[in-house]
């Protein structure tokens, strides 16, 4: 291992064995409508998400596994559930896979219809509550409190409940319930990271909430109850906490009245007696005293932790940072000024330090023209290192830099936040948004950068497709040949082409490596100015490993193809391209040379065109339909060397030989197309 890649190794402590595979728990996101469940769901979930229905007239849910650190957990969020009193039918079916998941007990065999897929019962709950609301959110979580289950509240849209002057004590809250409360601002992804954080760590202790007793004048009427059905076959029967079902009871629900009725008749005399008594010795009926009470508990609870200070006006330009980066509406604008600062780079700023260095050096290295072996071979390692240099300096250097200084001030964070929905089209995260977009410079920096931010098989899919964007090398065959033959129509052709065809190919690639790949919990941290130190350092890191490995291919590759020039191979060569160049593409024979130099480095590819047609004035040579052609296959075959040697460091052999496999068929094809529709679009106009 390098010294540059040990920096970055980082010591992660285990709080004890792995929460993965068989010992990943099960995490249920329950809560009322419009709380944010659904968004904190969205905000971890996978590219595979699995939908199902529960059974009978339950609503769908959707579920996925998601990374928290070395950890997994199996997400599920459920249909909204307002209460577990006196529900629906449909509300009742949450309730049975939140106490039963799919094995469901003796009471409930009847049902018409029984669970059809699998489906574990939770191992831990997550009460997503609304800040806005929380009186009404109270008296759920005393509810699910008695469910038995460690139970977690993410307290969200605390951001509009401080903006409306309401300050809720979060620890308050969190000691009185005897659960963990994580603040979260779902919409805009800050607070998720440590809500599963703390779920992994409430799975591990198996800590359940401090038990939330009735007031003392129900106490006597619960307790007869409680007595009436403490028998080992009622719980055998019920499966379910006995204080749960002693409220369900207590509160008349209709389902449990039902089943003990028709499982056990024998203690209904006595249940209906004790019913009678109680309503006789309060000032209402049971049901409806023990409703008032929930009511007046969690409204106690309610004034014991929020109190009515003015709005928050601190630190106003970090708020509207994040309305630009993380809104869910105009977060995306915020995105695109992100990526026309990195266009810039691509096109301005890279083609300056271009023309500063590489552009002189390859004049410099023009002027000599050995006729000697030994002379071609030292040419050929100068074109070899001033390819180097126009790799390095003009793209991946800024083009890193530039990304490790969003990744530093937070702002990369955010926008991989709210493009990861999008990218979950094409199998991936949003955390690849900025490395595609880097790929317009220079590929070879791009897939260092995602493999950066990814892993296993998204690494791998992410790798692939970036080779498919149009680098700045192709980009100035295109705007060099296509802008001057094809005009605006043609170049908007050509640039849109590889965008389909990335959308396409990721959908087609994330079945070929299919794997159930995990959500990931994205942390959205503060703003803060980069550190220069640190700026460099993670730059080179990024970079050492890439000029070690591309300078020798890049130099023998040089020199391999400097030496077939030199002894006359050339003819050899176009013969042996001549399926390819003049059967399939309908080209010159003599221009198989210059796409096997594009190899090398795509630019040459122009240079060489030039010089074996000896003009620079194609079209007598070459008409629009062949210059088409020639720039879609010119967009997709091959990546460059350099390419191909920061691929195969980091993907390996085999998926770097697939991927030029991928990328040679797929020139084939696309050019071959493109030279049919052209020809019959020549024949109607």
């Amino acid at each position: 291992m390098s010294t540059a890649s040990a920096a970055t190794v980082t010591r992660i402590p285990l709080n004890g064995p792995l929460l993965r595979g068989e010992r990943r728990p099960r995490v249920a996101l329950v809560g009322r409508a419009l709380t944010g469940k659904s968004t904190i769901f969205a905000a971890a979930a996978s590219p595979a998400v699995r939908h199902e229905h529960l059974a009978g007239l339950g609503g769908a849910y959707q579920e996925c596994i998601v990374e928290v650190g070395l950890d997994q957990i199996s997400l599920v969020d459920l249909p909204s559930i307002r209460s577990l009193l006196h529900l629906p039918e449909s509300d009742q079916v949450v309730l049975r896979y939140l106490l039963w998941g799919d094995r469901w007990p003796a009471i409930a065999g009847h049902e018409g219809e029984q669970p059809a897929t699998a489906f574990p019962e939770p191992d831990v709950l997550i009460q997503v509550v609304d800040a806005t609301s929380l009186k009404q959110d109270l008296e759920l979580s005393l509810e699910l409190s008695r469910l038995g289950r460690p139970l977690v509240i993410a307290l969200n849209r605390l951001d509009e409940a401080r903006s409306k002057g309401l300050y809720i004590n979060v620890r308050g809250l969190s000691e009185r319930l005897g659960v963990p409360v994580v603040p979260t601002i779902a919409h805009m992804g800050k607070g998720i990271s440590t809500l599963f954080k703390t779920v992994v760590a409430a799975a591990r202790s198996n800590s359940c909430p401090l038990p939330q007793s009735a007031s003392k004048h129900l106490g006597d009427s619960l307790e007869t109850i409680n007595r009436i059905i403490g028998k080992p076959e009622i719980d055998a029967a019920f499966r379910m906490p006995r204080r749960l079902l002693v409220s369900l009871l207590a509160g008349n629900d209709g389902y449990s009245w039902n089943e003990l009725a028709t499982h056990f008749p024998q203690v209904m005399p006595a249940l209906l007696a004790a019913r009678d008594a109680a309503d006789a010795a309060l000032p209402r009926p049971l049901a409806e005293e023990l409703h008032a009470d929930r009511h007046h508990r969690a409204a106690m609870l309610f004034e014991a932790v929020t109190s009515a200070r003015s709005p928050e006006h601190g630190a106003p330009w970090r708020r509207w940072l994040d309305e630009v980066f993380l809104h869910p509406r105009w977060g995306l604008f915020g995105s695109l000024a992100v990526f026309a600062v990195v266009l810039f780079f691509v096109f301005e700023v890279s083609a300056v330090l271009d023309s500063l260095s590489s552009a002189r050096l390859n004049e410099w290295v023009q002027q000599w023209q050995p006729e000697t072996t030994s002379g071609v071979v030292g040419r050929a390692v100068a074109d070899g290192l001033v390819g180097l240099v126009g790799i390095v300096v003009p793209y991946m250097l800024p083009l890193v830099l530039l990304l490790v200084a969003l990744e530093e001030s937070g702002i990369m964070y955010r926008v991989a936040f709210v493009l990861d929905r999008g990218f979950h089209r094409i199998g991936l995260h949003g955390g690849v948004a900025v490395p595609f977009l880097m790929g317009l410079g220079c590929n070879v920096p791009a897939i260092s950068a995602a493999a950066a931010t990814s892993s296993g098989r998204e690494r791998v899919v992410a790798a692939i497709l970036i080779t498919f964007v149009p680098c700045s090398a192709r980009s100035a065959i295109i705007l060099a040949l296509g802008g001057k033959y094809l005009g605006v129509l043609g170049v908007f052709v050509l640039f849109l082409l590889p965008l389909l065809v990335i959308a396409i190919l990721g959908r087609a690639l994330a079945h070929r490596f299919a794997d159930d790949t995990p959500g990931l919990v994205q942390e959205i941290p503060a703003y803060r100015l980069p550190a220069w130190n640190a700026l460099w350092r993670k730059t080179w890191e990024r970079t050492s490993d890439i000029v070690t490995v591309v300078t020798p291919l890049l130099v023998v590759g040089s020199v391999v193809l400097a030496l077939l020039s030199h002894f006359g191979a050339d003819t050899a060569i176009n013969s042996a391209l001549t399926p390819v160049t003049l059967w399939w593409l309908g080209l010159p024979v003599v221009l198989g040379v210059p796409i096997l130099f594009g190899i090398l480095r795509k630019e040459l590819s122009l240079l060489m065109i030039y010089q074996a047609l000896g003009t620079q004035e194609i079209v007598p040579l070459l008409d629009w339909v062949q210059i088409f052609t020639f720039l879609v296959f010119l967009t997709f075959y091959i990546p460059c060397l350099s390419t191909f040697a920061v691929m195969l460091r980091t993907l390996g052999r085999r998926d770097a030989l697939f991927s030029v496999l991928l990328s040679v068929v797929g020139a084939l094809a696309l050019a071959g197309l493109a030279r049919v529709l052209g020809e019959a679009l020549r024949l109607v106009v």
